[in-house]
């Protein structure tokens, strides 16, 4: 199988090691309780505010914070020590209650409003607005009470079956046939730059890379995070010198662009999250959107994009025109994205059907990984999937059940499949596109089911492709899964207790959204529409989606897919670029990619050839820096607001 230059780079960054250690110590639980309740505050706070967490900001500073005090301690953090804290710091930042922050908005939009479907959310998921808990601003309160025992529920079943099929998916895809897993080391390179000894970083670039990041990440964080949080809270105004989330200039370019929703997103990030990206994948993605410009206006004056219309900036834009066209357009790249999936899978498993592969490796692993047992592993996913079985068949009776059991037990092992080989090969993530919405609108038409509780209900369908990565990330850092067990029970109920008392915090402080939390006010009406406009489907009627789905429009976007994949293997070209493509044509909000694209060529052309082979190693230790850089201003944006709205509140 002819093999991608650019993924054989990425391949070759890293080897596993030959000794491996816990990590999971005193160190571990005080890194956890650091994370959830000073981290996690101020990842839920940017989110809201510019769309993204802290996620690898809150990782990076626990550990320069542990190695300083580990350092005056007179003792050093082991590398397994510094990415446990990693681990950890990822898990402790997902926030499953801030899901209630989105919960109580759904309920209470006007795009549920507008499509008449506030009295169809089920109460398991928000009370409806006649509550007095949206009077007050409170989670705490009796009529949330189901919807956080099930969120907690649900939470238990989803971490015990971490360590189900996609841990068996992992054992088969890189023990058994030893795929190479590209983007893994870049995910454990920058742990490793954090682990460096005193002397170490004395002599090695790891840490100087990651400092570089970080000034910059301080510095542009200031005027794109602190500068408007501090303003806001001391004048009447905030000041902005960046706007957030991007420059809006649909308007001004609608009389040359018809149905193009144009603007510049100026967040540095995207300049540091192109050097890392895979070149063709990031280039792909600007074809992608230079192809929407041009076809946009074209398909405006032949009348397809009919809802268009001047005056509508982003946000509207978008809308209407995945309402028109691209939501069908990319139901057919999807599906073609999946059959060229499927195809490589079928063609290696040919190449490597001569017997040469030994299964017994599953039963007899390398020594000290603190592997469990396979047939384990099986048992705990037949576990976790008869439970999420049994929560939709109560929570939805009136649904077919024999659904679930397919989402479990066939389309499950069967995509996830495919997706962990996909990421073991080439990097990256495969799904079937719109299976679930597929099955539920079957289940509609021909069960007779009415209804929208089941686009809420804990549905057995998932995808542990990425699972299989990230266990490959632990064995590279030469972590023992003893500990990775061990720190998920210590995390777990850190996390619980912080992302509700947190959620709830925001909450009290303004209504969400607001001008308090731009983001969320300028995004969260079309993420609302698009949600909700899909669940109208499973109710009596021409539901909106039904009005949207093109059937001719979906086998176009599929057979458009299937060429490009023709044409670029035929010229030899990377297949990163239809992945890139698909990317760039799928309508979302297109204002970021010039950035990423600017970085990719910066990096490519000019760090790629002044520092060689070893710039694939620097990109992402740089990019850690930068996040860390700025995750440190927007923990201070959000220390100063919660303080002085904290204040504020008092009688006094």
């Amino acid at each position: 199988m002819r093999e991608d230059k650019e993924l054989k780079e990425y391949r070759d960054l890293l080897q596993p090691p030959k000794h491996f250690e816990e990590g999971f110590d005193w160190k571990t639980i005080v890194g956890a309780i650091f994370i959830g309740f000073l981290m996690m505050p101020g990842s839920m706070y940017l989110q809201l505010v510019i769309g993204q967490g802290i996620g690898p900001a809150a990782r990076w500073v626990t550990i320069i914070l542990f190695a300083e005090i580990a350092k005056r301690a007179y003792t050093e953090l082991k590398q397994q020590e510094v990415f446990l804290l990693y681990y950890m710091a990822g898990a402790a930042l997902a926030s499953p209650f801030q899901g209630l922050i989105w919960s109580q908005y759904l309920i209470q939009s006007d795009a549920a409003k507008m499509l008449g479907l506030v009295e169809f959310i089920p109460t398991w998921i928000a009370p409806q607005p006649e509550s007095l808990s949206y009077l007050e601003r409170t989670f705490f309160h009796r009529d949330w009470l189901i919807p956080i025992l099930l969120l907690v529920g649900a939470q238990i079943i989803q971490r015990i079956d971490h360590f189900g099929l996609g841990y068996a998916l992992y054992r088969i895809t890189s023990d058994v046939e030893k795929l190479p897993f590209p983007m893994a080391p870049v995910g454990a390179l920058g742990t490793m730059a954090l682990a460096e000894s005193t002397e170490d970083r004395k002599t090695g670039w790891k840490w100087r890379v990651f400092s570089i990041g970080g000034v910059i990440g301080l510095v542009f964080g200031f005027f794109y995070v602190l500068l408007p949080a501090l303003s806001g809270l001391l004048l009447a105004e905030q000041i902005r010198l960046i706007p957030i989330p991007w420059i809006e200039l649909t308007q001004h370019t609608e009389g040359v662009l018809p149905a193009v929703a144009t603007g510049l997103q100026l967040d540095l990030g995207l300049v540091f999250l192109g050097m890392v990206l895979p070149f063709w994948a990031v280039i792909g993605g600007l074809i992608g959107l230079l192809v929407t410009i041009v076809a946009n206006p074209i398909l405006y004056n032949f009348g397809i994009l009919h809802r268009w219309h001047p005056g509508m900036a982003t946000v509207e834009t978008v809308f209407a025109n995945n309402f028109d066209f691209y939501m069908s357009f990319g139901i057919g790249l999807g599906l073609a994205i999946a059959v060229i999936g499927v195809w490589s899978v079928v063609r290696s498993l040919r190449q490597a059907g001569d017997g040469k592969l030994d299964f017994s490796v599953l039963f007899n692993p390398p020594k000290g990984r603190g592997d469990i047992n396979f047939w384990i592993s099986i048992g705990i996913y037949v576990f976790s999937t008869l439970a999420y079985i049994w929560l939709c068949v109560l929570l939805v009776p009136t649904f077919p059940w024999i659904f679930f059991a397919i989402y479990g037990f066939v389309y499950t092992p069967i995509i996830s499949y495919i997706s962990a080989r996909m990421e073991g090969m080439a990097g990256q993530f495969v799904s079937l596109p719109l299976v679930r919405e597929a099955s539920f609108i079957a289940g509609a038409r021909f069960f007779g089911y009415q209804g929208i509780e089941i686009w809420y209900a804990p549905i057995p369908m998932h995808n542990y492709g990425e699972a299989t990565v990230q266990f490959r990330q632990i064995e590279l850092t030469g972590t023992s899964l003893r500990g990775i067990i061990k720190a998920e029970l210590v995390v777990f109920p850190v996390v619980m207790i912080a992302s509700l008392i947190f959620s709830q915090f925001l909450w009290r402080l303004a209504p969400i959204p607001s001008a308090n939390y731009p983001y969320a006010q300028e995004l969260w009406h079309l993420q609302a529409l698009n949600t909700l406009l899909m669940q109208t489907s499973t109710l009596e009627g021409d539901s909106l989606f039904f009005q949207a789905l093109n059937f001719v429009i979906v086998g176009a976007g599929a057979v458009f897919g299937l060429i490009i994949y023709a044409i670029l293997t035929v010229l030899g070209l990377p297949i990163l670029l239809v992945y890139g493509v698909v990317r760039g044509l799928g309508q979302s909000t297109p204002h970021g990619i010039i950035l990423e694209v600017f970085g990719a060529l910066l990096g490519r052309y000019y760090f790629y050839k002044k520092y060689g082979a070893s710039w694939r190693q620097y990109a992402p230790v740089l990019l850690a820096g930068f996040s860390c850089g700025m995750g440190l201003t927007g923990m201070m944006a959000m220390g100063c607001t919660l303080i002085l709205k904290s204040l504020g509140r008092l009688a006094y």
